[in-house]
């Protein structure tokens, strides 16, 4: 693994603990208290769903950046396309999973979740090139 992998990736996985503190506080929510951390939260259904779709979210999306963090270092890419892949994978997990929790509360949060989609399309995609792309020759 090399240099950079090993840094996105050390500061990528930093962020699991995040994942699961919130899913302990939706399952004290969901349990109205009997299990995870807080106390029973007044949440609209809508709000429940956004939350279950915020943290299934950023369980996968983390996941996905870590891959790619690996996949790019067998990618044919310029180094400036692989760090703008490599930054955009965790930037996009983590944009989409705070959306949908921000979405909960305030419509104007929608914006987030197409930054989100955006950073995580430009990742997934540049990766891909990088990997179907031949190296060069040598002479």
């Amino acid at each position: 693994m090399t240099r950079e992998a090993r840094l996105m990736a050390g500061l990528t996985i930093l962020l699991v603990p995040t994942i699961i503190w919130g899913g302990l506080f939706l399952l004290g929510g969901l349990t109205h208290g009997a299990a995870g951390i807080g106390q029973h939260h007044d949440l609209d259904p809508t709000q429940t769903a956004l939350f279950r779709a915020g943290h299934a979210h950023a369980g996968v999306l983390i996941i996905l950046s870590l891959v790619i963090q690996i996949l790019l270092d067998w990618a044919h890419l310029p180094p400036a396309w692989k760090w703008l892949a490599r930054i955009a994978a965790p930037l996009g997990a983590l944009a989409v999973s705070i959306a949908f929790f921000g979405l909960a509360f305030d419509p104007t949060f929608k914006w987030l979740t197409y930054f989100g989609v955006v950073c995580v399309v430009v990742a997934t995609l540049t990766t891909g090139v990088g990997l179907l792309r031949r190296p060069a020759a040598s002479a």
